[in-house]
């Protein structure tokens, strides 16, 4: 067993649940069962209290970007000017409503924030950087970084 942040242990069966979906969250509560071993009532349990402890945050499917248009996989780094908390929390929220945003990440190092960005061509990023991004201010530097290949795409935790 493993002992996770407050008072939650998981166990082989809990992580047998989680591994499975991390990489097939669209499984039905019986094949999800059939696989981990575990009937389906008690695999319905134990996937409601990882939902309801927040060990799953949602369910999303993974979109191909090409496929769909967006030519462009950009990270932006972004150095802000002020660091008080006002500031800072100001800038996420509105980075929060900003649609080509992806993820947004708030880092040490030389900058404040990191974002990853997919736009369909080079003036729909000319676009974004111009018109929604830099209008929101309180940044004293942006650098862009074009994605050439992605050589490795992971969203799985190692529960071992």
């Amino acid at each position: 067993m493993i002992k996770f942040s407050g008072n939650s242990v998981l166990d082989e069966s809990d992580k047998a649940i989680l591994n499975e979906l991390q990489t097939e969250g669209n499984l039905s509560t019986v094949e999800l069962a059939r696989r981990i071993n575990l009937s389906t009532p008690a695999t319905h349990t134990r996937l409601k209290r990882l939902e309801n402890d927040g060990y799953i945050q949602r369910y999303a499917a993974m979109l191909n970007y090409e496929k769909l248009g967006f030519d462009l996989l950009c990270f932006i780094h972004i150095a802000l000017q002020l660091h008080q908390t006002e500031q800072v929390e100001k800038m996420h929220k509105a980075l929060r409503k900003l649609d080509k945003v992806l993820e947004c990440h708030h880092v040490t190092g030389e900058y404040d924030l990191i974002l990853k960005v997919a736009v369909k061509n080079r003036q729909d990023l000319e676009h974004f950087l111009m018109r929604e991004l830099t209008p929101l201010g309180g940044m004293s530097k942006i650098h862009t970084s074009l994605v050439l290949n992605q050589v490795k795409t992971a969203n799985v935790l190692p529960l071992a």
